[in-house]
């Protein structure tokens, strides 16, 4: 969605965004072009496959662990019978972690502040207002975020499912009383953000509330890292070209 960066590499490196930035961009880079977005409280519910292939081996053994017990009724009975948490401050089998990435300043943690700094970087907004909870979940693939979107204009529902359904790279999944809305079990292996289970809020009619699911191994990084590629590719065959 800012292609026009990758032509500004004065040292020859083009940085990929974090995975969890990535899962929700796209999609608010296209309410951001027709409303002005100006404020982000994101809640993210992060794969354990962020955590490499260690989180997906931990979750793995931890599921075979538990599987078939009546573990989950009591204080610490899960934690008891996983042990070693592997590369998680908490076990991830019948459970969920606050916390995802390294311990900084003021409480906040790495994953968090990387969607902030991310988000002003990649929409061109350095004043924007960021708040972000990530939050990792027994998911081995896809993120998903819980999304309150502000922004500088009235949005109705029908004008931001018009806008979703037609930006490249989002998939409108939003009929809810038809069981139909974005979940990492659907959107694991595809390249496209899925946007759900999109309302206004109650108390506000410039924000809007809503469900974004995206693979975090493919438009995550992989994907993405592939149309930077293309991107560089064009400019320097266009280049080559002219010359």
């Amino acid at each position: 969605m800012n292609a026009h960066a990758a032509r500004v590499r004065p040292r020859g490196i083009i940085s990929n965004p974090n995975c969890t930035t990535l899962s929700m961009i796209v999609a608010m880079g296209a309410l951001h072009a027709e409303f002005g977005l100006s404020e982000l409280i994101v809640s993210s519910y992060q794969a354990v496959s962020g955590a490499g292939k260690d989180g997906i081996d931990a979750l793995r053994e931890q599921i075979a662990l538990v599987a078939g017990t009546e573990l989950g009724t009591h204080p610490g009975d899960v934690r008891r019978a996983v042990g070693d948490t592997g590369p998680f401050p908490a076990p991830m089998a019948l459970n969920v972690v606050p916390f995802a990435g390294s311990l900084q300043e003021d409480g906040w943690s790495s994953e968090e502040l990387k969607v902030r700094n991310e988000s002003r970087k990649i929409l061109g907004l350095p004043e924007l207002r960021v708040t972000a909870t990530c939050v990792r979940v027994p998911v081995v693939t896809t993120h998903s975020l819980a999304v309150h979107a502000r922004f500088e204009n009235e949005v109705t529902v029908e004008a931001a499912h018009e806008i979703l359904a037609g930006a490249p790279g989002v998939v409108l999944c939003d009929n809810p009383a038809e069981g139909e809305f974005p979940t990492p079990a659907d959107a694991v292996g595809t390249d496209p953000t899925w946007v759900g289970r999109v309302r206004r809020s109650l108390d506000d009619p410039k924000a809007l509330e809503l469900f974004v699911c995206g693979d975090n191994l493919r438009k995550g990084a992989a994907l993405n890292t592939a149309q930077i590629a293309e991107v560089v590719a064009a400019e320097l065959a266009g280049g080559a070209a002219a010359r």
